[in-house]
């Protein structure tokens, strides 16, 4: 019997793409969050002097891997783990949209999600026909939730949440017997203080977690840190007998990230350098962006953190989209996200300077044309 999945979101801007590619000077497309700038050379290096790969990868990483990722936890977010509390993945989304199937969960539990959400939550509830709720509110979970997922920074709209935040809601979880899982993919690139220099809070703070990572993972990804969204380089921390039972299964289907990727992670990890220089170039483009949209009349809602600007018109999403493509410029509906962006677009930071710049261009001569 087929699965009754959700609509690939994409699909439906192809519309407002061709109307975009119309414009004069072409398209300006800041749709999706891909990385446009090169991926740093130490990391290439290290993918190049690993290429004589001809025997099986270890599906739960190297030793150096998985040391590197617990090395990376403890530098950047102060929290201490063991080889046994880390596995590596083949990029995030496959474990987002893997893991409810892997805990065994099906009708009658529950997948929580946040209210403006990435859509690979809800969709790995629908692969194991479970029930999704879209709910910020640890209170309003039902007794039936079996599988939470927490996103800060957020995608779409970059909020970011504190500690007492993630704290309320992992002791929730936990009096549910619920697995919380934070997805923290966007922890390096926060813009508004304490977080313009230094990672946004991890789910697996002490602080939060108190002294057991009992039921609690998170999730991080090297793809927009360090422009590593080709190599599908990411991994997962945190209770050691879920990563275990997780891992068991991997080991099943054959889920080995390349041992060249698995190199490069390594080398990724230990480098803070690119990262800050990539950090840089995102700064300076979100600058550009946010002053023109906001010239333009729009108004930008959190984006304290992450790739994306959270932006209104005060009308609903797909006009704000049309709008925009008769720009030439192309944005993501908030739609995409759930009801809560009925009125917002999302607009990425990646593209190149030059095409944001073209952007800020399109919407300094448009100005103001409210409703049109």
């Amino acid at each position: 019997m087929a699965l009754d999945l959700p609509d690939f979101p994409w699909d439906q801007l192809a519309p407002y793409k061709q109307r975009a590619t119309a414009y004069e000077g072409g398209i300006v497309d800041l749709s999706v969050g891909s990385p446009v700038d090169p991926t740093p050379e130490v990391v290439r290096r290290a993918l190049a002097d690993a290429t004589d790969a001809h025997a099986y990868p270890q599906v739960a990483g190297t030793p150096a891997l998985r040391e590197a990722i617990a090395a990376w936890y403890g530098r950047r977010q102060g929290v201490r783990l063991t080889a046994d509390h880390v596995l590596p993945t083949i990029g995030s989304k496959e474990f987002i949209a893997g893991l409810a199937l892997w805990m065994g969960l099906g009708p009658g539990d529950t997948v929580v999600f946040p209210e403006a959400a990435y859509p690979t939550y809800e969709l790995g509830a629908a692969l194991v026909r479970a029930d999704a709720m879209a709910a910020d509110d640890p209170a309003s979970w039902p007794t039936s939730t079996k599988l939470v997922w927490l996103n800060s920074p957020g995608n779409p709209d970059g909020r970011v949440l504190s500690i007492e935040q993630l704290r309320a809601a992992v002791a929730r979880a936990r009096e549910l017997g619920a697995v919380i899982v934070g997805d923290e993919c966007y922890a390096e690139l926060g813009w508004d203080a304490p977080y313009d220099s230094g990672p946004t809070p991890t789910i697996l703070d002490p602080r939060v977690v108190g002294d057991s990572f009992d039921g609690v993972l998170s999730v991080y990804s090297l793809s927009k840190q360090s422009n590593l969204a080709g190599y599908r380089a990411a991994f997962v921390a945190g209770d050691a007998a879920v990563l275990a039972d997780v891992l068991a299964i991997r080991k099943h289907t054959g889920m080995m990230p390349p041992l060249p990727v698995q190199q490069a992670m390594v080398v990724a990890l230990e480098d803070e350098t690119h990262v800050q220089q990539q950090k840089a170039r995102y700064r300076t483009r979100r600058n550009v962006l946010r002053t023109a949209f906001e010239r333009a009349g729009f108004r930008i809602d959190a984006s304290g953190a992450g790739l994306y600007l959270w932006a209104t018109r005060d009308e609903p999403a797909l006009d704000t989209v049309a709008w925009l493509a008769d720009r030439g410029i192309l944005v993501a509906p908030g739609t995409f996200y759930g009801a809560a962006g009925a009125r917002h677009v999302r607009v990425a930071l990646t593209a190149t300077d030059d095409r944001i710049a073209a952007a800020a261009q399109r919407l300094a001569s448009a100005g103001r044309v409210a409703g049109g």
